[in-house]
C-alpha cells in the first residue's frame, strides 16, 4: 500500500527528510537481525561444503527460469493495467518488470521496484492514479492466487509437517492471506456509495472493482488465473533448481509444498529484497518438513543469489533505456 503515497506527487515530496532514512535503516536491520537468527544455530562448514559443490548448471537454469517468471508476470499486468486505463505492450510491461526487478534488489523489499514501475507507467500518459491501480491490482491478485494455491495443497503440506507449531503457523498465515484476499474482492461488490467517496476507501474499493472486472470476466479471467499459477509454480521450480544444485535431498513435491508459504510470509515489507525473513522461514520450513536446516538456509541464499542476478540484468535494461535520461521524481527513492 506504501504506493498510494506516491499518487498526485510528481516532482516533490512534503514527507520529512529523516523519514526515508530511518524506514531505510529499520529494514537494513531488521534483514541482520534476521539473517543472525537464522544462521546463528547452522554448521557454516556444512555451509561452506554445500556452497563448495554448487552446480552452476542448476544455477543458469534457475536464472533463465527467474526471466520467464518476470515475463508471465509482465503479461498479467499488462491485462490489469488495460482494465486500469493504463495501456502497456507486451515489450513494455516486461521492459518495466525487469527494472522493477533491479529496484527491488536495491531500495527496501518490493516496494521500491513497484515505485519504479509507477513512475515508468505515469511517464507514458497514463497518470499517477490509473498505473498506482495497475500495480496494486496486480499485487492483490498474485497474493489471492498464492493463498488459493497454499490452501488448495494444505492436507499434503499437514502431512510432511511433523511439528503442531508449525501446522498451525501455516494455517493461520494462510487463512490470513486468504481472508485478505477474499475480503479485498467483496469490498468492490459491496453497495455502500460511501466507499466510492470516503478517501481511506475509494481507492481500494476502485482497484477491488477492477480486479473482480479481470478476474471475472469470461475472456480476461482464465488467462489470469493461468498466468497467476504459473508464476508462482516457477518459484518453486527456481528454488527447486537453487536445491538441486548443491545436490539437497528435496524433492519437487517437496518443495512445491514447502515454497508458496514461504514466498506469502517474504512478502511482508519489512527487510531488504526478503534478505532475512527468507532465510528464517526457509531454515524453519525445512526442519518442520524433515530436512536439513542448513540445506533451508542455503538454498535460500542462492534464491536470493539469483535474484540478484536478475535484478543486475534489469539494472543494465535500467541504464540502456531512454527513460534514464529523465529526473526520477524523488518520492521514487522514498517509497516507504
Amino acid at each position: 500500500m506504501g504506493a498510494f503515497a506516491l499518487i498526485g506527487e510528481s516532482t516533490t515530496c512534503t514527507r520529512p527528510k529523516m523519514r526515508p532514512l530511518l524506514t531505510l535503516t529499520v529494514r537494513i536491520l531488521v534483514s541482520l537481525a534476521l539473517l543472525y537468527l537464522a544462521l546463528r544455530g547452522i554448521n557454516f562448514g556444512a555451509i561452506q561444503s554445500r556452497l563448495g559443490q554448487i552446480n552452476l548448471g542448476w544455477l543458469g537454469i534457475a536464472v533463465l527460469v527467474t526471466v520467464g517468471q518476470i515475463f508471465l508476470g509482465a503479461l498479467r499486468w499488462r491485462a490489469v493495467s488495460g482494465k486500469c486505463q493504463a495501456p502497456l505492450t507486451d515489450l513494455q510491461a516486461f521492459r518495466y518488470n525487469m527494472i522493477g526487478a533491479f529496484f527491488n534488489q536495491t531500495l527496501p523489499s518490493t516496494i521500491g521496484g513497484d515505485a519504479m514501475r509507477l513512475w515508468l507507467v505515469n511517464r507514458t500518459g497514463a497518470g499517477w492514479r490509473a498505473a498506482t491501480y495497475s500495480i496494486l491490482t496486480d499485487r492483490a491478485i498474485g497474493l489471492i492466487a498464492l493463498a488459493l494455491i497454499i490452501i488448495a495443497s494444505l492436507p499434503w503440506s499437514l502431512a510432511i509437517i511433523a511439528d503442531s507449531h508449525g501446522r498451525i503457523a501455516l494455517v493461520l498465515v494462510d487463512v490470513a492471506a486468504l481472508c485478505g484476499g477474499l475480503g479485498f474482492l467483496l469490498l468492490g461488490n459491496l453497495p455502500f456509495s460511501w466507499l466510492r467517496t470516503f478517501w481511506p476507501t475509494k481507492h481500494l474499493y476502485a482497484c477491488s472493482v477492477i480486479a473482480n472486472s479481470v478476474i471475472f470476466d469470461r475472456t480476461s479471467g482464465p488467462k489470469i488465473a493461468v498466468l497467476s499459477f504459473s508464476i508462482h509454480v516457477l518459484a518453486v521450480v527456481i528454488a527447486w533448481c537453487a536445491a538441486r544444485s548443491i545436490a539437497a535431498p528435496a524433492d519437487f513435491e517437496q518443495m512445491f509444498l514447502l515454497i508458496p508459504p514461504i514466498m506469502l510470509i517474504t512478502m511482508m515489507p519489512v527487510s531488504i529484497a526478503g534478505w532475512g525473513v527468507r532465510e528464517a522461514t526457509m531454515m524453519v520450513a525445512f526442519g518442520y518438513a524433515g530436512l536439513a536446516p542448513t540445506d533451508g538456509t542455503v538454498v535460500s541464499i542462492l534464491f536470493g543469489a539469483v535474484s540478484f542476478i536478475v535484478g543486475g540484468i534489469g539494472g543494465l535494461v535500467w541504464i540502456l533505456s531512454a527513460e534514464r535520461s529523465e529526473k526520477t521524481p524523488k518520492g521514487i527513492l522514498e517509497a516507504p
